[in-house]
C-alpha cells in the first residue's frame, strides 16, 4: 500500500514540472517578447497569472481567498508572505492583480525552463555579496519608479525544519519599503506547505487557502525603528497562521 501510495505521489509530482515547463515552451516567443523590454513586463506579468492558474487547478488545488484590504491598481506595494512551499510562487500571483517582480534568489535561475525567463524577470540576490544587496536595492527602485510592485518572502527562503511556522525576517522587505515609502502588504499561505512541501513524497489535492492582511504603512517609520515594523508584520502573519 505504501509503494502504491508513493507511486502514485511521484506521477503527480512529476505532473507539476509538465505544468511548469509546457506552457511556458508553448508561449515562448510571447514570453521571450514581453521580457525583451522592461516596459512589456506587464504583459509578462498577465502570462505569469495565466501560468499560475493552469498549474494550481491542473495540480487539483481549490484556492480559496480573502481579503482584508484590497491594493489598488496603479499603486505599488511591498507584498510579502510566508515561505514554505514552491506553490506560493503560483499563489502569490494567482491572488494579486498588481504587477510585481520578485526578489528571490539566483539559485533558482538555474532550474531549465523557468531558471531563464525568472533570471529576465525577476531581481535576483546573492545573500553572501553585499555588492549584490546594493545592486538590489538600484533595481527595485528602478522597476518601483516604473510603477511596478515588489515581492520578497521576509523569511529568506524555505525553513530546512518543516516544523517551524515562521521563522525570522530578514530586513530587506522592510529597508526597501522604508526607503520608498511604499505600504507593506501581508499575505498568508496556511496550506501551501501541507499541499506540497518541498518534501517530496508528501502532498496532496485540496483547499489552498490564503489572505490579504491590511496594510501596514511605511510613513511613520525610518531605518531607526525598522526592527518594529518588521516584527509587527511577522506577527500578524504569525498570528494568523496560529490561530
Amino acid at each position: 500500500m505504501k509503494i502504491l501510495k508513493k507511486s502514485i505521489i511521484l506521477l503527480w509530482r512529476i505532473w507539476f514540472y509538465v505544468l511548469m515547463g509546457v506552457p511556458i515552451i508553448l508561449m515562448f516567443p510571447l514570453l521571450l517578447l514581453f521580457t525583451s523590454k522592461e516596459k512589456f513586463y506587464p504583459h509578462f506579468f498577465v502570462l505569469a497569472r495565466f501560468w499560475a492558474r493552469i498549474i494550481i487547478y491542473g495540480m487539483g488545488f481549490r484556492p480559496i481567498i480573502k481579503r482584508e484590504a484590497e491594493p489598488q491598481l496603479g499603486s505599488s506595494y511591498m507584498f510579502v508572505a510566508n515561505h514554505t512551499s514552491m506553490m506560493d510562487i503560483m499563489m502569490m500571483l494567482h491572488m494579486v492583480k498588481n504587477p510585481f517582480v520578485f526578489v528571490g534568489k539566483k539559485e533558482l535561475a538555474k532550474i531549465p525552463i523557468f531558471g531563464f525567463f525568472y533570471k529576465r524577470t525577476c531581481i535576483l540576490v546573492d545573500r553572501k555579496n553585499i555588492r549584490s544587496r546594493k545592486e538590489v536595492f538600484n533595481q527595485a527602485q528602478r522597476r518601483l519608479n516604473q510603477g511596478v510592485s515588489i515581492c520578497i518572502f521576509p523569511e529568506g527562503g524555505v525553513p530546512d525544519d518543516e516544523s517551524t511556522i515562521l521563522d525570522s525576517f530578514k530586513d530587506g522587505a522592510f529597508r526597501l519599503a522604508i526607503d520608498h515609502k511604499i505600504s507593506i502588504v501581508p499575505l498568508v499561505f496556511y496550506d501551501n506547505k501541507k499541499r506540497f512541501s518541498y518534501t517530496f513524497f508528501s502532498g496532496s489535492p485540496g483547499r489552498m487557502r490564503a489572505k490579504i492582511l491590511p496594510f501596514f504603512s511605511t510613513q511613520p517609520y525610518s531605518h531607526e525603528n525598522k526592527a518594529q515594523l518588521k516584527e509587527k508584520v511577522r506577527e500578524v502573519i504569525l498570528d494568523e497562521l496560529t490561530s
